[in-house]
């Protein structure tokens, strides 16, 4: 099948358009100070204990779990996800199987799908980075390879059902037509503070309405 041209995308009228102006904005819990991050010095003072992220790096991952967080508000698991390429988002989604009944409807997912129906386009542009704040299923990462993602970042790993690494690494098998380049660990505290206080909210919620 012979891959359509790129397209110039329909719009930009993405949540995480403005990262350093509106990131803030989803902090609805406090669970993160995303303004230690929101100029070039603290940035620089993340950047001179972690050694080998960049400085897009934190910001798109920053607005990843500013996504993630909008996720939590809809009481949906917190894992947000950004799509870039060439320094912009094209693409970006949160959790949200719940409220749209749709099982495939993960961050990753609905972040394949903003792009893809802007760019029109069912593969993505050379060297796109995806950053995810929790490492990819089985189907998500499928999705990935078939979309042709460059580059995957994930800032904290999944132990029961996450396959880049922690129950598999499917992308070291030799059967897949595509390889993908992976990175982890970005920011891996402020992912795993949000779904820790998320899944404590519920476990607190439900032992009250067991009263």
């Amino acid at each position: 099948m012979i891959n359509k041209p790129l397209l110039k995308p329909k719009s930009n009228n993405f949540i995480t358009k403005d990262i350093n102006n509106d990131i803030k904005n989803y902090d609805h819990d406090n669970l993160i100070n995303f303004n230690n991050y929101n100029n070039n010095n603290n940035y620089a003072n993340y950047l001179s204990v972690a050694k080998f992220w960049s400085l897009n790096d934190v910001r798109y991952m920053r607005a990843a779990l500013a996504l993630a967080q909008l996720g939590a508000t809809n009481d949906e698991v917190p894992v947000g996800a950004v799509l870039v390429h060439n320094d912009k988002i094209i693409g970006e989604g949160f959790n949200k199987p719940i409220s749209t009944c749709d099982p495939t409807s993960h961050a990753e997912i609905a972040a394949l799908r903003s792009a893809c129906i802007s760019l029109q386009n069912y593969r993505l542009p050379e060297n796109t980075t995806l950053y995810v704040t929790l490492e990819p299923c089985t189907m998500c990462l499928g999705a990935l390879i078939h979309a042709r993602l460059s580059r995957l970042v994930f800032a904290t790993h999944e132990p029961r059902a996450g396959v880049v690494g922690s129950q598999l690494n499917l992308l070291e098998k030799g059967f897949y037509n595509h390889k993908i380049d992976v990175n982890n660990g970005l920011l891996k505290s402020h992912s795993q503070q949000i779904l820790k206080s998320f899944f404590r909210n519920k476990r607190n919620q439900k032992n009250k309405n067991s009263y």
